[in-house]
């Protein structure tokens, strides 16, 4: 006949080892300050698979020096439209370019 401790051990035992596991597996979902970008990275990459969209890096290799004294900020993707639109600031004026992702080709400019 079992110790009077042997129920409880078991289940001891079966807790540590199922945090054990779960903790060697990682976290099931990523942290929400990474979603967004993680998200948008993974669109992106599936969709330059799809519809041949150049590599982000190539549009702004062509379009950052095309914009002078302007600081590049970062980029937003549509894949709806497959444009890529960049940001940059001037004096405190921000500036958005419309890029085709397929064609690299500049569509539109707004801002100073």
């Amino acid at each position: 006949m079992p110790g009077p401790y042997a129920r409880p051990m078991g289940m001891l035992v079966k807790l540590v080892l199922g945090v054990a596991l779960t903790a060697a597996a990682g976290p099931a979902v990523a942290a929400p300050r990474d979603l967004p970008e993680r998200s948008q990275a993974i669109r992106i990459a599936a969709q330059q698979r799809v519809a041949q969209n150049l590599p982000v890096k190539e549009i702004e290799r062509r379009v950052i020096p095309t914009m002078g004294d302007a600081t590049y900020l970062g980029f937003l993707y549509d894949p709806a439209t497959n444009i890529y639109t960049l940001k940059f600031l001037r004096n405190g004026s921000v500036i958005w370019v419309d890029v085709d992702g397929r064609t690299g080709r500049i569509v539109r400019r707004s801002g100073r």
